[in-house]
């Protein structure tokens, strides 16, 4: 045999080599899709529903998704604390995370799999068997009438389509205390920060609400936020712990919030909301203003607020409370107010067993020699706008007037 024909037998040897190659190559693949394709489908058929205790879980191979959903948003966690029919939430879903192989929790985070998620809502009654004396009885009426008006506010103008968000956006304002069971939604400008210490002060942080400074309550990072927990954390909480708001007046708590943020010196306010306000909203603003961002007027944020495009974002101290603490979505188990503060808030602790000698604190948090924002500084307020900006800014709040049974200004 010549080298020629040494080297054609090796170049037909190393061609047959590689088309050889290439099909166990695609065979491999092959079988490597469709083995994960049957696994998606047993994931995506299977039920993952929860049945009320002393029941045996059945796999069922076809169920009925709500449009909007995919099955894996249909997913519940598998929390054990099962109400019944009545069970808020249990409709929504057992993670999916141990089903996805090492790859996939790298390259898709868990929470992914729970982009939207629908929380029926469920009005459970309060366990008052914590609370003593009669003179709590009032108290107890109002808030079972407060309950009674947000559920059924919200099972008349909500519909199912837009009972719908993101859930770790939803809980986002939730703070957990989790020594006697209670969430919190923060409502900034409604008692918030007194709220915060009482709640250090019952997870054992602090002895009392005295003893904890401004900077400690808003930026110590002692008390966990709901979306801090996985995602059986959140529903567990969810389901059995005891959910509070505390709301306001909204254009009383409109008016408190510009006051402590604008009228007072404030270094990220100013700099931040300031500076973009003035420039767009100040025609032939001097350079000290535009430099500082300080002496924001009234009617001068009411634009910003106003305003679909506004040169800065929204901010929770002016945030509609629909869209802070989601009321139609959770079932709030008490709904307090801050023009009953005291009264609601110590009724409050005594339900969750709280201690017999902490009290809500009566101490003003800031600019304690500030009149407090009241109606008829509000209307002081109101006066500087005009007829339609009054109107503008009431229709701005309208779901929250509406949903806590607040009375309508006159504007």
């Amino acid at each position: 045999m010549n080298l020629r024909q040494v080297f054609v037998s090796l170049l037909m040897f190393g061609v047959a080599g590689l088309l050889l190659f290439m099909y166990l190559q695609a065979w491999i693949e092959g079988q490597h899709t469709a083995s994960g394709e049957k696994l998606q489908q047993q994931i995506t058929n299977q039920d993952f529903t929860l049945p009320p205790p002393g029941t045996q879980r059945k796999v069922v191979q076809s169920r009925h998704v709500p449009p909007g959903h995919s099955r894996q948003e249909m997913a519940i966690l598998d929390s054990r604390h099962w109400q019944g029919k009545a069970d808020p939430f249990g409709a929504v879903a057992v993670s999916l995370v141990s089903r996805l192989s090492d790859q996939q929790k790298i390259s898709e985070p868990p929470l992914s799999q729970f982009r939207e998620v629908y929380l029926p809502l469920a009005l459970r009654p309060l366990n008052k068997t914590l609370v003593k004396g009669d003179e709590w009885k009032d108290v107890g009426s109002t808030q079972e009438k407060r309950r009674s008006f947000l559920y059924e506010f919200c099972q008349k103008y909500n519909s199912r389509k837009k009972l719908r968000t993101h859930l770790v956006h939803m809980v986002s304002r939730i703070y957990v205390e989790d020594r006697h069971k209670v969430l919190y939604c923060e409502v900034p400008k409604a008692g918030c920060s007194n709220w915060k210490r009482v709640l250090m002060v019952l997870n054992g942080l602090a002895t009392s609400t005295r003893n904890i400074s401004h900077d400690d309550v808003h930026y110590g990072k002692h008390l966990r936020k709901l979306d801090s927990y996985d995602l059986k954390g959140i529903y567990t909480r969810l389901n059995t712990y005891t959910k509070t708001i505390f709301v306001r007046d909204p254009l009383e708590r409109l008016v408190s919030a510009f006051r402590d943020k604008f009228e007072h010196p404030n270094s990220y306010y100013h700099p931040v909301f300031g500076k973009a306000i003035i420039k767009k909203y100040r025609h032939n603003a001097d350079e000290e203003a535009l430099k500082t961002g300080s002496g924001v007027k009234f009617k001068e944020f009411i634009q910003y607020l106003l305003d679909s495009h506004r040169p800065v974002g929204m901010d929770i101290h002016w945030e509609q409370v629909s869209k802070l603490c989601y009321p139609c979505l959770i079932n709030y188990d008490f709904i307090g107010k801050f023009e009953t503060l005291e009264e609601d808030a110590n009724y409050f602790l005594q339900l969750v067993g709280a201690p017999a000698e902490l009290k809500f604190p009566k101490f003003k948090d800031r600019h304690s020699s500030d009149e407090r924002t009241s109606a008829e500084v509000v209307r002081q307020y109101l006066k500087e706008l005009s007829k339609e900006e009054r109107q503008l800014t009431y229709d701005f709040y309208y779901l929250d007037y509406l949903m806590f049974n607040y009375t309508s200004p006159i504007v």
